[in-house]
């Protein structure tokens, strides 16, 4: 999965709308120790109280592995190379940020590392961070006001070369680029805002890096010294580091600042989480934490039933896998699932001469079957999935409103007909076409059964409206591919937090995640005017209108809510949390 920097839930106000509670085939009652905990109540996190969170000791132990579907590849995930949601898997107990984010999608203060996020002004909007001091990165260093600085400054989109271009290859710049940073002193980090940003709080909750490192490394004296208008030098080191330095793991340049720290990389293969011991907090959770890659979800769900990890963390559903982890309960394991906060979609790309054609577009919309696509693949993870109508809101979602049943109503004749009406006409291949040019493309995706698995059902589904699909699947393709636009039509999954005000970056033309080169008037004007307004509640009816103008465009068709699934055995409580992954609350984790 792609994340967005912030995206879905009309952040605070709809989160308790969005609960991701154990429904369908996942959750029920955790009886394997006696206790009668369900999967739901794991949803909230030890450390919870009415004014933020503070990690409680639990400390453990010994070793826990738990497995993943894909590895960790970044400490940077704010680039947008590097950008995805296993990183965020890994990184979420080494990098705090301002806010944790439980379970049911609550956004929660972190005083284990801030004192408060205040509005200080209306007019013009500023919003001040104070951080608690004390606070250290692992090799000493303060964590400080510096690090808050690093990031608005490479995310803010203020700093232009010669010819334009970016120096910073952010990911997201949707929230940073309407504010100016500033460092009042070494604990307090202001924002003002040039237009009124409601989701606020979407900021600083990730990609935290470290900027005395970046310092060292670059020969910078003092990063707060460098803006979009310093010397065209220095804004070069900084931005070569910054974009390609954080790869991988590299012990010396990787430190953390929170409950744990990373102290081993298999490339492909693992990442290995230690205690922090210059974590200000608690200590808790286990003594190490290995996140080992394996893309088989069946594999996954043997490993466990074999005592080879211990926790499932499955961001990307499986049927089958679902079923026998289902069936092993007796073993005293627990499974549980749940619709998270990302959403499955095929994206067209507008570079590509024959997506780039409306009718095209329209037929392949309508002759995709998505229904019958979520009742092979996704009813025995959630029985009641269904097709999902909005690229911006999901179903509980205040201002949800389909927007796409009428366009894919998976009907090949009413496919068939959009073309013969456009000229195209079949070949004797069964396949349509015009002018030279064929009804044939291909849908690139990532190396997860179930994603080539929905290509064949598709390719089934659009043959019979004279429409050649062909699977293009490449291991690489989220990592070297995505965010080149190097694709006819994706087929990926976007994680993110409980926020909108992320889809800017997605949807508007020449966003910084508008790999698809999608340009749609009516939805900039609508989606500007969303995330400047002085309240949640006063955005809906923009993002409403961007929402309506994105499917009349027919450019990415939204297939379902991705429902989170995961299990585990010898642990008293693991909740997959739907952007940060079962490891957002394993400070916390005890073996019983």
């Amino acid at each position: 999965m792609r994340r967005t920097k912030a995206v879905p839930a009309i952040a605070l106000v709809a989160s308790a709308s969005l609960v991701l509670g154990a429904c369908g085939g996942g959750g029920g009652t955790n009886n394997s120790d006696g206790g009668d905990s369900t999967v739901a109540e794991m949803a909230t996190a030890r450390g919870e109280s009415a004014d933020g969170y503070t990690a409680p000791e639990t400390k453990q132990s010994g070793q826990v592995v738990v497995s993943t579907d894909k590895p960790f590849t970044s400490y940077n995930n704010a680039t947008e190379d590097a950008n995805q949601s296993y990183n965020t898997f890994a990184l979420v107990l080494v990098q705090p940020g301002a806010h944790v984010t439980n379970g049911n999608n609550k956004v929660i203060l972190n005083k284990d590392v801030m004192e408060s996020i205040e509005v200080t002004s209306k007019s013009p909007q500023i919003v001040t961070w104070k951080l608690k001091k004390g606070v250290t990165w692992s090799d000493g260093e303060a964590w400080d006001c510096d690090d808050f600085y690093l990031a608005w400054l490479t995310q803010a989109d203020v700093a232009k070369k010669p010819d334009g271009t970016k120096y910073f290859k952010a990911a997201s710049t949707t929230g940073t680029d309407l504010m100016t940073g500033e460092c009042k002193d070494d604990q307090t980090f202001v924002g003002t805002f040039k237009d009124p940003y409601p989701d606020y709080e979407s900021l600083f909750n990730s990609d935290v890096l470290p900027a005395h490192i970046l310092e060292k490394q670059t020969g910078v004296a003092d990063i707060t010294k460098i803006t979009a208008s310093s010397p065209a030098d220095q804004l070069t080191k900084v931005a070569d580091f910054w974009n390609e330095k954080w790869n991988g793991f590299t012990k010396d340049l990787m430190p953390s600042a929170g409950p744990y720290t990373m102290t081993g990389f298999e490339p492909n293969q693992s990442v290995t989480l230690e205690r922090n011991p210059k974590w200000v907090g608690k200590p808790g959770g286990p003594e190490k934490i290995v996140l080992k890659a394996i893309p088989d979800p069946i594999a996954q769900a043997q490993a466990l039933e074999n005592g080879e990890v211990a926790v499932n963390s499955m961001a990307q559903p499986d049927a089958n896998a679902a079923t026998k982890l289902k069936s092993l309960s007796a073993q005293g394991i627990t499974f549980g699932s749940g619709p998270g906060l990302s959403f499955e979609h095929l994206d067209l790309q507008m570079k590509d001469p024959v997506m780039s054609k409306e009718e095209i577009r329209k037929a392949f919309f309508m002759c995709v079957k998505r229904q019958d696509i979520i009742d092979k693949l996704i009813t025995e993870v959630q029985s009641d999935a269904k097709p999902l109508g909005s690229l911006i809101f999901f179903p509980k979602d205040e201002g949800y409103k389909d927007v796409y049943g009428e366009k894919a109503k998976g009907d090949p004749a009413s496919a068939k007909k959009i073309l013969s009406d456009a000229g195209w006409t079949q070949g004797a291949d069964g396949v349509f076409a015009k002018d030279g040019v064929r009804a044939s493309f291909k849908i690139s995706h990532t190396d997860i059964p179930r994603r080539k698995q929905t290509v064949e059902l598709i390719q089934g589904q659009c043959k019979e409206a004279g429409i050649e699909v062909k699977d293009d699947t490449d291991a690489n393709f989220l990592d070297d591919r995505v965010s080149k636009g190097d694709y006819q039509v994706a087929l990926f999954a976007w994680s993110s937090l409980p926020f909108k005000s992320g889809k800017k970056s997605i949807y508007e033309t020449g966003g910084g995640q508008n790999w698809s080169n999608w340009s749609v008037p009516k939805a900039d004007t609508a989606l500007k005017s969303a995330v400047s307004q002085t309240s949640i509640s006063d955005s809906l009816k923009y993002f409403s209108e961007a929402d309506e103008a994105l499917a009349g465009g027919y450019l990415s068709l939204p297939l379902f809510q991705m429902p989170n699934m995961w299990a585990f055995k010898g642990l008293d409580r693991v909740y997959f949390q739907s952007f940060y992954g079962a490891l957002w609350d394993a400070n916390e984790w005890q073996t019983k």
